[in-house]
C-alpha cells in the first residue's frame, strides 16, 4: 500500500501556502497599493500622446489645423488661451481670479476628453493665458461665435450665484488654446485686464 506520510504532508503544505497568501492581503496594504497603481497609470497615460475624436463645431477642423501647422517663423507650436472677462458685472479682483480659474480648468477638462494632442502642445508652450475684458454679454457672445467659426475651442463659465453675481451669469469666456495668430485675430483688439 501507499505510505501514509505522503498524504498527510500534502494538505499541511497547502494549508501553509494559503496562510502565506492570505497574510499578504491586508487592509493596510490595499489603499497604498491602489494609490500607487493610480499614480503609475496616470504617469503612463500622460506619457502617451493621444488624439481622440473631436467635436467639429468646438475645435479646430482638420482644414484649419493643417493651415495653422504650417511653420511661420518657428511659431507653429505657439498656442495660447485668452480669458475674456465681462466688465459690466463689476466683479472684485478675487471673484475675477476665481472665474478665470474656472474657465481655464473647464477648458482643460474638455480638452482632456476631446483633444489631448492640443492640450499637450499647449503645455509644452508653458500654458500661456492672457486676461482681457469685454463690455457685456452681447460682446462676449459675438467673440464666442467668431472663435467657434474659425475652429477655436471655447468655454463659458456660468456662475453659481453664491457671492457677487446672479446665478447663471456668464462671467468669463475662455478662447483657445489655439495658434497664437488665430487667437489674436479674434481677441487681439480687446483691452488687457
Amino acid at each position: 500500500m501507499w505510505p501514509s506520510s505522503g498524504n498527510s504532508s500534502q494538505p499541511q503544505a497547502k494549508k501553509q501556502e494559503r496562510k502565506s497568501i492570505s497574510g499578504s492581503f491586508k487592509a493596510e496594504n490595499l489603499i497604498p497599493g491602489v494609490v500607487i497603481g493610480f499614480i503609475i497609470g496616470m504617469l503612463l497615460d500622460l506619457s502617451q500622446q493621444v488624439k481622440l475624436p473631436v467635436k467639429k463645431s468646438r475645435l479646430l477642423s482638420s482644414k484649419t489645423q493643417n493651415q495653422s501647422s504650417v511653420p511661420s517663423n518657428g511659431s507653429e507650436k505657439e498656442l495660447k488661451m485668452v480669458l475674456v472677462v465681462r466688465q459690466d458685472l463689476k466683479m472684485r479682483t478675487g471673484k475675477i481670479a476665481s472665474q478665470c480659474a474656472h474657465a481655464a480648468t473647464g477648458m482643460y477638462a474638455e480638452l482632456m476628453k476631446s483633444d489631448r494632442y492640443r492640450l499637450r502642445q499647449w503645455e509644452e508652450c508653458g500654458q500661456p493665458k492672457i486676461a482681457v475684458t469685454c463690455k457685456n454679454q452681447q460682446e462676449m457672445n459675438k467673440i464666442a461665435e467668431a472663435a467657434e467659426s474659425v475652429g477655436l475651442p471655447t468655454f463659458v463659465v456660468a456662475d453659481a450665484g453664491r457671492t457677487e453675481v446672479a446665478a447663471g451669469s456668464r462671467t468669463v469666456l475662455a478662447v483657445g488654446p489655439g495658434p497664437k495668430q488665430l487667437v489674436d485675430s479674434i481677441t487681439g483688439k480687446l483691452a488687457l485686464l
